[in-house]
């Protein structure tokens, strides 16, 4: 009997679908279709768009699972693009990759402490592209699956303060706390385990995951104006010299 032969459309067919949806925000051509040429081959489901206008309209409309965003955008750039990203709830969840020609730390720190994920620099090689990706969006399934967990996690009360974390609200004296979700992180982070001291990487890899992309600044910076929004009760946070920080016993 003849072997079984399969046709173009069957192979195709048997490509991987990963069924997750990418919005690859990007002004240039050449590299927005090198960037939508890999992640189709890899299964993924490719949305495009040219400006940072265009890139917040199909976020809200498609719900990406990831966005690639460029920093160097006509009109509104990839920094103001990120920042309305992570303030409207709609968006907030949405894993945010930089991509951008400057590898400086204080452009990397910037787009970090804005609520990114992951930062590439230009020029880059699609198969590292592909792994950070797989990298982040695994940890996006994974904190989904442990959603019950989470859930059973209930509120913390330290010292006057309260944290809920279902509901992402800190108060202060029965007072709201206005936060930024990577300073509701830190607290909710350190306030768990009262005394016990983390390293900057320790409390990076708790609140993003492991081979998260970023520098000690970020952290620093992130602490600082965490103290400064909990007033008196920022003394709290102690700095351990050397090895990095600690909720107050």
């Amino acid at each position: 009997m003849p072997k079984n032969r399969i046709t173009e459309d069957e192979e195709e067919l048997s490509l991987p679908q990963t069924r997750e949806r990418i919005l690859v925000v990007e002004d240039e051509e050449d590299i927005q279709e090198l960037i939508r040429y890999n992640l189709n081959r890899e299964g993924y489901t490719v949305d495009c768009a040219g400006s940072g206008e265009e890139a917040l309209k199909t976020a809200i409309k498609k719900t990406p699972d990831l966005i690639l965003l460029d920093l160097m955008l006509p009109g509104m750039d990839g920094m103001e693009v990120c920042r309305k990203l992570k303030y409207e709830p709609a968006t907030r969840g949405i894993c945010v990759v930089m991509l951008t020609a400057k590898g400086e730390e204080a452009d990397i720190v910037t787009g970090l402490e804005m609520g990114a994920d992951d930062y590439i620099t230009k020029p880059f090689s699609p198969k590292i592209l592909i792994a950070r990706i797989r990298s982040i969006l695994r940890r996006k399934n994974k904190n989904a699956v442990e959603t019950d967990e989470d859930q059973e996690n209930k509120p913390i009360e330290a010292q006057g303060i309260m944290i809920h974390p279902g509901r992402h609200e800190v108060l202060v004296s029965g007072k709201p706390l206005d936060l930024s979700f990577s300073e509701f992180k830190i607290l909710y982070f350190l306030a768990k385990r009262p005394g016990w001291v983390y390293t900057r990487y320790q409390i990076v890899d708790a609140i993003r995951g492991e081979e998260y992309a970023v520098t000690e600044r970020a952290v620093d910076v992130q602490i600082v104006g965490l103290r400064k929004k909990l007033g008196k009760l920022g003394k709290l946070i102690e700095t351990v010299r050397g090895v990095g920080y600690r909720f107050k016993e």
